[in-house]
């Protein structure tokens, strides 16, 4: 083996040493590499994980390799583990653990702190961060196959080891800018065990929900319980069970019969006569026959008043102005669902008005639709203008 080949831990023997040296770290550097495309849950393919010192990859493909050790790594709250764009990466432990990894720093969250843009990508977030390149050619992998070529290997790998150089770069903003409480709330949100939650009975949760009738909701959380436990059962995506579409107009139609199942338009042809036909009327006949038992309590949308003319569109202008000035990604300050609430007067109920975000930007979107604050244009430029500071005649 030559000195730059990268070895794969394959063994019991291997893993216990490497996740032993990972235990003496106060945070470790991680990411895995699945497939998911054909599936509901996604195949574990890789596990990439770094150090002060040391990094490795895992391969838990390997019939008979306990990942116990590592897992009690990701479960142990004495160590911190950073990812980018940590979603999947933690939907994947959580199902293997039990409970979500935690604490954890994603990077994606604090390249918004730092002005770096929205969901930036890995490799543009280690290139504006630490000036090197990425090969992506092997971004594409198939990484259920083996073996893996030594240049996919260092590819993966270097999706922690490269890691490591950018959170040490973005720690190093963070405490110059006194912004880690900026992103504490959100990376704890990533961490939240409902995130994750993939019980069947709360499959509806993920629905649209476009009408208040009971006997649209009984048979809309029926069907989306039924589609969970079938993907769940077989192992494939919801989506290629029954499509969303296809829940909603059932819901809508509510069909007691296959023939009338099948003339609705987002139902697959044939699809009451089909292997599934069966079980989706019994649980379309089981909601309509017990509306009150089935239907979920949903909260009815709350009616604001109309907001001032052109107020958001102002909050809107407010908050990319002082966002570029604090060189922060205005979504992770405000969305647009808040800037709208704001503007109708109900602001109070946003994360806005609470903590950093209201000395941010909170407290001037107040003085704004209050007459304290005023939006004014100079050469192109936007300037704020406190309207305080006006002596009156």
């Amino acid at each position: 083996m030559s000195e730059t080949e990268i070895a794969v831990i394959k063994t019991q023997e291997e893993l216990n040493a490497f996740c032993e040296s990972l235990s003496k770290c106060d945070v470790i550097f991680v990411d895995t590499e699945f497939h998911r495309e054909s599936t509901y849950w996604p195949t574990l393919c890789l596990i990439q994980a770094a150090g002060d010192e040391t990094e490795g990859m895992i391969d838990p493909m390997i019939e008979g390799l306990d990942l116990a050790p590592f897992l009690a790594l990701m479960s142990d709250e004495n160590i911190g583990k950073v990812f980018h764009a940590a979603r999947q990466d933690m939907e994947i432990f959580t199902k293997m653990i039990g409970i979500p990894p935690s604490p954890i720093f994603d990077t994606q969250v604090a390249a918004m702190a730092l002005g770096m843009g929205d969901s930036i990508s890995y490799e543009n977030l280690v290139s504006q961060t630490t000036g090197k390149q990425i090969d992506k050619s092997s971004q594409f992998t198939d990484w259920t196959r083996r073996p893996l070529s030594q240049k996919q290997l260092t590819y993966a790998l270097g999706d922690v080891t490269h890691l490591r150089a950018v959170y040490d770069k973005m720690a190093e903003k963070l405490d110059k800018l006194n912004r880690w409480h900026w992103i504490e709330e959100d990376n704890q949100a990533l961490a939240a065990p409902e995130l994750y939650n993939a019980d069947p009975e709360d499959a509806w949760k993920r629905m649209k929900i476009r009408r208040q009738r009971k006997d649209y909701l009984a048979v809309l959380k029926n069907v989306a319980v039924w589609r969970e436990r079938q993907a769940q059962a077989l192992n494939r995506p919801r989506n290629r069970i029954l499509k969303d579409d296809a829940i909603q107009e059932i819901a809508d139609q509510r069909p007691q019969s296959p023939e009338a199942l099948d003339r609705l338009r987002s139902v697959p042809k044939g699809f009451g006569k089909s292997k599934y036909g069966d079980g989706l009327m019994q649980a379309i006949s089981y909601a309509l026959e017990n509306v009150d038992e089935v239907a979920p309590d949903v909260e009815k949308p709350k009616h604001r008043g109309p907001s001032p003319a052109g107020a958001s569109d102002l909050l809107r202008v407010l908050l990319k102005q002082i966002c570029d000035d604090e060189n922060v990604t205005p979504r992770l300050v405000a969305n647009a669902a808040d800037l709208e609430r704001i503007a109708s007067g109900d602001g109070a109920a946003t994360a806005v008005m609470t903590g950093w975000r209201y000395e941010v930007f909170g407290k001037q979107a107040e003085d704004l639709l209050n007459g304290r604050l005023a939006i004014t244009f100079n050469k192109g430029n936007v300037e704020l203008f406190d309207t305080s500071k006006v002596s009156k005649a």
